[in-house]
């Protein structure tokens, strides 16, 4: 297994609970997500970080080109930063972040298993 590859449920990774991109808890408090921060802000709020990422994930796809990948297109990963995605990400959004994702035009699948990939 390669090292830049975070264990699964690491006690300092995090996922996304909207792309499920993992990253250690600091950089999501240090940088936001690398896809989702023009609607998150997550960058500089730790309580952000908590609400919209989860440490309760499974599963782990290591990506280089999310555009050419069909485990990408099928995980809804495609258009992505290249990096370490979950399969599955629990967790509940707030309201007012579904909100906010709503006024900014994305469209929000939950990635904790319950969505059928409609897409393909």
């Amino acid at each position: 297994m390669a090292s830049n590859i975070p264990p699964p449920n690491s006690r300092n990774h995090r996922a996304c609970i909207i792309c499920s991109i993992i990253l250690p808890q600091t950089h999501f408090i240090n940088s936001g997500c690398p896809n989702c921060e023009s609607f998150l802000n997550l960058a500089g709020s730790p309580e952000n970080v908590q609400v919209c990422t989860s440490q309760v994930y499974s599963g782990g796809i290591s990506l280089a080109d999310p555009s050419a990948s069909w485990v990408a297109r099928w995980q809804r990963l495609d258009g992505y930063v290249p990096g370490v995605y979950a399969v599955k990400v629990e967790g509940q959004l707030p309201d007012d972040v579904l909100q906010t994702m709503e006024d900014s035009g994305v469209r929000y699948m939950p990635r904790d298993g319950s969505a059928i990939n409609e897409d393909l």
